[in-house]
């Protein structure tokens, strides 16, 4: 970026590392474009984001700071590699935001190790002196169980105590952070952007659906159930229960624990269970809207299901977002087997009614409000 195009306030820098945040914070970036805001658009290199970009429209990252990984995990579970790699994105962070100079706001999301990161790297423990203020998107999430999901659980620990301002993403959220001496601001989930507009694209791009008839979403890839036999033995059963056609789109390192599992025969010889690759984001959005269940053990379509009204069952022994279970259609499993089989069950029974509810993430427009709360500060500054 030039330096002519950070004359005008505020000057923002975003890092973001994982698909899943470009994907939750690619509509802030659109807000910030539309209002002809300049961003620095910093990717660390956790996973490869050209082709989200360009789907989304938002531009290319200025600086990648590592070599992109095209895999769903950077680091296959060895622990030793990811501190190494932590550490020196430290000061590979603070190099580039140094060279840049004068900064408003450095902005990072969700609860990856990218956001402990960049939330410690910007923090006023490593600059005691800056100036800028450091933001966390999607703050206030707990699930108070530091190894459920680990590391995310402590990615937000992290950056809820070093960050000077937290964008709560609903009253709960915010409640779990008022004795944090930052800025909480409640302002929703952008999730609810993010599914708007990849469903637009998915429906301009006709995209079409897996199955007329009822069918069943999944996916399968948290650390804490890959790393357990005896805890994918248990999914895998509750799976093959599933009385409808069920789409399993399979992530790599999934796939791979499946096999050193001898698991994954089983799931193949499932005439109702059907394997595909991950699925770009609008695509994948496109089925959620007409899936008749949601299976899962990721956070993101635990939000999803809220928005659609899809039953969802999650299969983990915790969750961090715990609003959605104040429903009548999400259901924390902790991979009761017989219990979760019954629940799935009643899930896909015509008599099952979702019972009216308000979103607790929000409504659309998060972004929006972002983008005004930010120059809502810099005004105040």
């Amino acid at each position: 970026m030039r330096k002519s195009e950070f004359d005008s306030a505020p000057r923002i820098a975003i890092i973001l590392g994982t698909r899943a945040e470009l994907i939750k914070t690619f509509p802030v970036m659109l807000e910030l474009q539309k209002r002809n805001i300049p961003y620095y658009f910093i990717h660390t290199g956790q996973h490869n984001l050209q082709n989200l970009c360009e789907m989304f429209k938002v531009k290319r990252p200025d600086a990648i700071l590592t070599k992109e990984s095209n895999k769903s995990s950077k680091f296959n579970s060895n622990q030793l590699k990811a501190i190494k790699w932590n550490i020196d994105l430290l000061f590979r962070i603070r190099k580039e935001l140094k060279r840049m100079g004068n900064l408003d706001f450095v902005l990072y999301h969700g609860d990856t190790m990218t956001t402990a990161t960049a939330s410690i790297a910007t923090s006023r423990i490593l600059n005691p002196f800056k100036k800028y203020k450091n933001v966390h998107l999607e703050a206030g999430l707990r699930s108070f169980d530091n190894s459920e999901p680990f590391p995310e659980e402590i990615s937000r620990r992290i950056a809820g105590k070093v960050s000077d301002v937290l964008f709560a993403v609903s009253d709960l959220a915010k409640s779990n952070l008022r004795k944090k001496r930052a800025k909480v601001i409640h302002v929703g989930n952008t999730i609810l952007d993010s599914a708007s507009i990849a469903l637009k694209i998915a429906k301009k791009d006709k995209v079409k659906i897996l199955s007329k008839k009822p069918f069943a979403l999944i996916t399968i890839h948290r650390h804490e159930n890959l790393k357990s036999k005896e805890r994918m033995e248990k999914i895998i059963e509750i799976i093959s229960s599933i009385p409808i056609t069920s789409y399993f789109a399979m992530h790599d390192n999934t796939e791979s624990k499946l096999k050193e599992f001898g698991l994954y025969k089983k799931l193949i010889e499932n005439k109702n269970l059907k394997i595909m690759p991950s699925m770009d984001y609008p695509s994948f959005i496109a089925q959620m809207e007409k899936c008749s269940l949601v299976v899962c053990d990721g956070g993101s379509m635990q939000e999803e299901s809220l928005i659609f009204k899809k039953p969802c069952v999650v299969l983990r022994m915790k969750t961090e977002r715990q609003e959605g279970l104040r429903t009548n259609f999400q259901f924390l499993s902790k991979l009761e087997v017989n219990v979760t089989k019954e629940k799935i069950k009643e899930y896909l029974s015509p008599r099952f009614k979702i019972k009216s509810f308000r979103n607790p993430y929000g409504e659309k427009g998060v972004s929006e409000k972002i983008v005004d709360e930010l120059l809502t500060l810099e005004r105040g500054r």
